[in-house]
């Protein structure tokens, strides 16, 4: 292992870190604690955590979302975070000593909620200059899951794409990048303010999905055809309109489907439009997708139109309202500020 600076801690080489170790209620299951200070294995970097940002599958896990319960050891929550690398393991460059990172796909229970957290090098990316920690750790789940999304199969330049929820981090990130891209995003909001958030970022056209009008109208505006691509964050819950919108050999590509996690599928409707239906998961993310997509949100935070609303901004020892503002369905993202000595 090489080090730079001798990283903070208390006597022991001691951090300060969340964790859980049952499910249940963030206030009654996240605690703070001192633990050993991480060490970089081969190939990965130490980075001292500035900023944690919080997802909805931190919460789900947590919480023991659909059943699925803890019996492991002790988890460090969160996969997403932002700060300075203080060592490097062997195989990675000592110069990268010192630079700012965003970091993403934390995981085994080692996660960014500490002060310190060691993870992949090619899983801290650098940070651009003049883009803040708090914003770095907005970037990993919703700018990477956006990105798959939208791109697995190719470009989208010129076609029609509806962004389901697209005031949502993981929403609001596909508007950007669709829209950067050459494509007519139409979103959808459930509220007026976040129907003009997502014409802010920039759709074309935001409208409420819960309107019984909203399939006739998005077949309007794409000239009675439907849209090529669906960005789809509640896959169950909308499959309605997305059958009747999604136009032939047309892409759904689903993130998640919280209201209806098993959903029975009408078949037909997606069959005789021969509509591939995709399932999106950024946390197995790799490869030259994985590349490609870092890539490009490093671009697009660095040349400034890839920025994402913070509705909360927490410090450690309050991370269970952290935890607690985020499964309120914020209007953006939600951020656990860990201080860090500065140096």
């Amino acid at each position: 292992m090489t080090t730079g600076r001798a990283p903070r801690g208390k006597a022991g080489g001691a951090m300060r870190a969340i964790q859980w170790r049952r499910n249940g209620p963030p206030g009654e299951v996240l605690e703070l604690v001192d633990l050993p200070d991480p060490q970089p294995a081969v190939g990965e970097v130490l980075v001292r955590v500035h900023a944690s940002g919080v997802n909805p599958h931190d919460t789900k896990a947590r919480a023991g979302w659909r059943g699925v319960l803890h019996q492991g050891a002790p988890v460090i929550p969160h996969s997403d975070g932002a700060g300075v690398v203080i060592a490097v393991g062997e195989g990675v460059p000592a110069s990268r000593i010192g630079q700012r990172v965003w970091a993403f796909g934390a995981r085994h229970g080692r996660g960014t909620c500490a002060e310190l957290v060691a993870l992949p090098g090619n899983q801290a990316a650098k940070l651009p200059e003049g883009v803040t920690m708090t914003q770095g750790a907005c970037l990993g789940v919703p700018c990477l899951t956006a990105h798959l999304a939208l791109f697995s199969d190719g470009p989208i330049a010129g076609q029609a794409v509806l962004v389901q929820g697209g005031a949502g981090a993981v929403g609001m990130a596909a508007v950007r990048f669709a829209a950067q891209a050459g494509a007519r995003v139409i979103a959808t909001g459930s509220t007026e303010a976040k129907r003009r958030a997502a014409h802010e970022a920039g759709a074309a056209e935001a409208l409420d999905y819960r309107d019984p009008r909203a399939a006739a109208r998005i077949l309007d505006l794409t000239g009675g055809r439907g849209v090529d691509r669906i960005i789809e964050v509640d896959f169950g819950a909308n499959q309605a309109l997305d059958g009747a919108v999604i136009a032939p050999h047309g892409v759904i590509a689903a993130y998640s489907s919280t209201r209806a996690p098993r959903p029975v599928l009408d078949y037909y409707v997606f069959a005789k439009k021969a509509v591939t239906l995709r399932f999106v998961q950024a946390m197995l993310l790799d490869g030259a997708a994985r590349d490609a997509a870092v890539e490009v949100t490093c671009r697009a935070v660095a040349e400034g139109w890839m920025h994402l609303p913070v509705a909360g901004l927490f410090p450690l020892e309050r991370t269970a309202e952290a935890h607690a503002a985020q499964e309120a369905g914020p209007a953006g993202k939600v951020v656990v500020e860990i201080a860090a000595e500065a140096w």
